[in-house]
């Protein structure tokens, strides 16, 4: 009942008030939360819009990183009248009454026009073209917005013609401070540990982490309490905190990482769930994945970096929670791979033979000799192409003389490097043919 009758309370405080993020949107450049590289102090787009000479744009970035704040910013600023349009519902009889208005708004008082379009990749090609001529002419500077890739969602016409500037996702630390802002907007405290959890699950994503912040407050005042605990901000996001510190962080990573080397895929699975459930970073988990791929499965099966590239790719483009199938498809693809960590050691004889050996000198027949006068220099001189071999390989050296007789790659005789190691003998071992 007492459940009950917090869950209503909080649904009445919500509704008496406009969102937090709309409240906290900045009115300042200064004001801006974790895109230093695009408006902090002497970078283009903060000099760009100062000056109010900004061109054509495309801001293509992470949901709640400030695309649609940094839009409005510039409505503040500018001189220019500034028209915003949604693309999920606006049409091409929209477009080209914003171009005639905007003609006629130049030719009656000289003014120009900003054009904002929100979630510009779900204007159809048809409705991109006909923005193309006013955007051309600078009619209309168009400000487009985008969570997609703009280099497949954006015409290329209309993306040529436009500075691509890229949001981040927000760093912890950013979030954080939202956060704070948050607290005082709200008048209101909250404990570390329930900051910390918003700011964990917020993963980059500004307008999350302030909604549910919004929402945490709510639960705490209707448990009559000015501060925000661990419990209000667990309800708000509809998950517990199973949470570790920076030791364990490592210790969880390290148990991960030596059980899909042991091929213990079943491991390798509960500590992905561990990490995931924790708020463990997913881009971080799929990096480590990619490096083990080559690390210690490497050349036994080379699809395990395809696989582990994949699933980091799937983190970028689907997200959370769905990812998680991508993660563990990967987890289990590379438990179950056969191992082998000789790229892990011939990179490393290699390197400490680049740092000490000689003077690392390339031999002259394997010098550059296509420009000329290199011949003359004795470049290219006695260089073999393997291409004219009826083996496709020929016996030459390929490296400075004081490393000549090094070995630095010796397959393993598991996995796909069994048929490495056989093709290596091979052309090591067979007898030369004369070429007819």
């Amino acid at each position: 009942m007492d459940e009950d009758l917090f869950s209503a309370a909080a649904t009445d405080r919500l509704a008496q008030r406009s969102p937090l993020a709309a409240r906290l949107r900045p009115t300042r450049l200064d004001q801006v939360v974790g895109q230093d590289h695009l408006v902090g102090p002497g970078s283009p787009l903060r000099c760009l819009i100062e000056a109010d000479q900004l061109s054509s744009v495309i801001l293509w970035g992470p949901p709640g990183t400030g695309k649609t704040s940094l839009a409005r910013l510039i409505a503040r600023v500018t001189t220019k009248e500034f028209v915003e349009l949604s693309a999920v519902n606006a049409s091409v009889k929209d477009v080209r009454q914003t171009t005639a208005a905007a003609q006629a708004r130049l030719g009656e008082r000289g003014t120009g026009t900003i054009l904002f379009l929100d979630e510009v990749h779900r204007f159809s090609k048809s409705q991109q073209d006909a923005l193309l001529p006013s955007v051309e002419s600078g009619l209309l500077v168009l400000i487009g917005a985008t969570t997609e890739n703009p280099f497949f969602e954006v015409n290329p016409p209309l993306l040529s013609r436009s500075t691509l500037f890229r949001l981040e996702l927000l760093t912890p630390e950013a979030v954080r401070t939202l956060l704070e802002r948050g607290l005082q907007a709200e008048e209101t405290t909250a404990t570390d540990e329930a900051l910390d959890l918003l700011a964990d699950r917020a993963s980059g994503d500004g307008r999350h982490a302030l909604t549910s912040l919004e929402v945490a407050s709510a639960l705490a005042h209707g448990r009559q309490s000015e501060q925000i605990e661990l419990v209000d901000a667990e309800a708000a996001l509809g998950t517990k905190a199973l949470r570790y510190g920076r030791d364990a962080h490592y210790d969880v990573i390290s148990a991960f990482i030596k059980s899909i080397r042991g091929s213990d895929a079943d491991a390798g699975l509960y500590w992905l769930a561990r990490m995931l459930e924790a708020g463990e970073d997913a881009r971080f988990v799929a990096r480590r994945l990619v490096i083990l791929a080559s690390e210690d499965v490497g050349m036994a099966d080379s699809n395990a970096l395809t696989v582990a590239i994949a699933a980091a790719r799937a983190v970028e483009f689907v997200g959370l929670p769905e990812a998680q199938l991508n993660l563990a498809h990967a987890v289990v693809y590379l438990a179950t791979a056969p191992k082998s960590n000789r790229i892990t050691s011939a990179i490393f004889a290699a390197r400490s033979d680049a740092r000490a050996a000689g003077t690392g000198e390339v031999p002259l027949h394997l010098r550059d000799a296509h420009y000329q006068g290199a011949a003359s220099l004795g470049h290219g001189d006695g260089y073999q192409y393997p291409h004219n071999d009826p083996r496709g390989w020929v016996e030459q050296n390929y490296r400075p003389p004081e490393v000549d007789d090094h070995t630095y790659y010796a397959p393993s005789d598991h996995g796909f490097e069994e048929e490495v190691a056989r093709r290596m003998a091979k052309n090591q071992t067979a007898p030369k043919e004369e070429n007819k």
